[in-house]
């Protein structure tokens, strides 16, 4: 059994109740059965798989199916149990929870020694009508088939497509789209809306020149310092943001990428354990986009800080459970990010947010990263603490 510095046994099983099956989670799950084997795992979660959720924009290129593990198959590789159910917690009721150790779902008593809460934050909606679709729709249909399905009734002159969200989500779709069409030799304008004044405002200045670039080699249209109002019949309403001007432009079909908004954000101390009224719960954890820390670590909504938080709650929950409890803090700082341009180009930053990479050395970087978590799903971890 590999050895986890400050951790001195107690006990050969705990009962642990992760809510969530996302990277957090399952981040967490496998760290957990790799110092102690013997604990008895139920995940929380909604959804019958888990999903891969930064490789959707791929389902231009590949079936959905490949980014789906159903949790079905993770309790016969991992024996953890998968309940199907959905919880809305709060602070009275994690409270609660710690009194009571044990959590209600679907009228069963779930006990526990310690609870991770690894929830996510939701994507976003907005109202929209059959011609527009966000990330709900392309979690159960590949992006292909929602074209096809569009096209089949369009004729090729009145064909266009508008992406809204200049973010890294909706750059990857944008870009995916455009190759898509061009395999399938499709005749479609594509166009991007965007609030910002450029592309990736998150992120240094190059990102925005670099992708802009590639967006105009590939004849995508650009609309910067504008705003989404609604989507009518074929036609799009928009908003000057700068004026509030609005003006209509044809669009068969659009896609809406307006972030994560999470419902509820939990706080944590540096350790990871949720905080109420400035006092930890000692035995309720939390970790990934639903978490707040109060540390040094990164905070950012993205799998690497995801994957980070649940291997560091996992740890904790060990050592607060063994004889020393002294706890590990959260340091952890993005290594880099990368986001793809389609299927042979990215750009990203590595080590420092200024070393600004694009290319096939960005894409490299990329499938590394990816290629390191598909490990972890199988059980073995090549992260660094």
């Amino acid at each position: 059994m590999p050895f986890l510095p400050f951790y001195i046994p107690r006990h050969k099983q705990l009962n642990i109740v992760i809510v969530g099956g996302g990277y957090a989670g399952i981040a967490a799950l496998v760290t957990l059965l790799r110092h102690m084997p013997e604990a008895r795992i139920t995940i929380v979660d909604p959804r019958s798989h888990h999903l891969k959720i930064t490789h959707l924009h791929e389902t231009f290129r590949y079936p959905l199916e490949d980014f789906l593990i159903s949790f079905s198959s993770l309790e016969n590789r991992f024996g953890c149990r998968h309940v199907c159910g959905k919880l809305i917690l709060d602070e009275y009721i994690l409270q609660q929870c710690q009194k009571d150790r044990f959590l209600a779902v679907n009228d069963e008593i779930l006990e526990f020694d310690y609870l991770l809460i690894a929830s996510g934050a939701p994507v976003a909606r907005m109202a929209k009508s059959d011609n527009i679709f966000d990330l709900h729709d392309l979690m159960t249909t590949p992006g292909s088939s929602l074209l096809d399905g569009r096209f089949n009734t369009t004729d090729e002159s009145e064909r266009t497509i508008s992406v809204i969200g200049g973010g890294a989500t909706g750059i990857q779709f944008l870009f995916e789209i455009a190759h898509f069409l061009r395999r399938q030799k499709i005749e479609c304008k594509l166009r991007l809306i965007h609030g910002g004044d450029r592309v990736l405002t998150q992120f240094p200045a190059d990102f925005s020149t670099y992708t802009q670039t590639r967006m105009a080699d590939l004849d995508i249209d650009f609309y910067p310092s504008t705003r989404y109002c609604s989507q009518q019949t074929e036609e799009i309403l928009l908003a000057e943001s700068e004026t509030g001007r609005q003006f209509n432009l044809p669009s068969t079909v659009s896609f809406l990428f307006v972030g994560k908004k999470p419902e509820t954000l939990f706080e944590a101390n540096a350790f990871g354990q949720v905080m109420v009224e400035r006092k930890p719960l000692q035995n309720i954890f939390t970790a990934g986009d639903c978490s707040i820390y109060n540390a040094a670590g990164s905070n950012t909504m993205t799998a690497q800080s995801a994957v980070r938080k649940g291997m560091l709650t996992a740890r904790n929950i060990l050592r607060h459970s063994g004889a020393l409890k002294l706890l590990e803090p959260y340091f952890h700082r993005d290594l880099g990010y990368v986001i793809s341009l389609g299927p042979a180009d990215a750009v990203g930053w590595l080590a420092l947010e200024g070393n600004v990479v694009g290319g096939m050395p960005a894409l490299v970087i990329k499938e590394l990263v990816e290629a390191q978590y598909d490990l972890l799903l199988t059980g073995i971890d090549t992260y660094l603490v």
